[in-house]
């Protein structure tokens, strides 16, 4: 695998998306940054290359992925916005594999009802599937054919699973399980803390983990 030095990153200014920003400014990366918004992006420095436009755009996608070794996705379903998940990932797959001569690592976050063939959920973990997928059918399926675009793939890919997200510093502990959520809760900085990880391991990849508070 390429070494792994520059950084495209969607969904950097939501509220997970700044922790994963910082963790992957701490480790010392090169980011560039899809923002609808840059005035309103309150990090700045030579490390970060700011590209203006919406991962629904195909081109402002294919901007961002050129020249990176890896695309991180911290975007969720934007409230009142059309479904993402699923162009998002088209846009984003199509932009990698589009890039001549480069093995580029996709990593990427959802909730936990995604529902992978290797499941095992439990009755807390199939709750919470159970009730986004009666309360919003169109949201749930459209977050499986995000994981379908994944699979169906060259890429090589990680979807980090989580649970209920508090918007708090790193613990430094989580568990890690691929058939079923072990917890309720993870803090943000966890979360960023563990993705940028999958940078440089291969356990995961090609692989749903949920990753919950420890």
């Amino acid at each position: 695998m390429n070494t792994i030095q520059h950084i495209a990153v969607t969904g950097g200014s939501g509220r997970t998306g700044r922790f994963l920003v910082e963790a992957l400014l701490r480790e010392g990366y090169h980011l560039k940054l899809l923002l609808r918004h840059p005035e309103q992006f309150p990090v700045q420095g030579p490390s970060i290359t700011i590209i203006k436009g919406d991962v629904l755009d195909p081109q402002a996608v294919e901007s961002l992925v050129a020249g990176c070794d890896a695309v991180m996705s911290a975007t969720g379903q934007r409230k009142g916005e059309p479904l993402m998940p699923s162009q998002a990932a088209f846009h984003i797959l199509n932009a990698i594999e589009a890039q001549p001569n480069r093995q580029i690592r996709y990593i990427t976050l959802a909730g936990l009802s995604v529902d992978t063939p290797t499941d095992e959920k439990g009755s807390v973990t199939q709750q919470a599937t159970n009730w986004v997928r009666e309360k919003f059918p169109d949201v749930y399926a459209d977050l499986q054919k995000a994981y379908s675009l994944l699979q169906q793939s060259q890429v090589d890919w990680v979807l980090v699973r989580v649970p209920f997200i508090e918007f708090e510093a790193a613990t430094g502990s989580v568990k890690v399980d691929l058939a079923d959520c072990s917890g309720t809760k993870i803090a943000a900085g966890d979360i960023a803390e563990f993705m940028v990880a999958q940078l440089k391991e291969e356990k995961y990849l090609r692989k749903a983990p949920f990753v919950a508070g420890g």
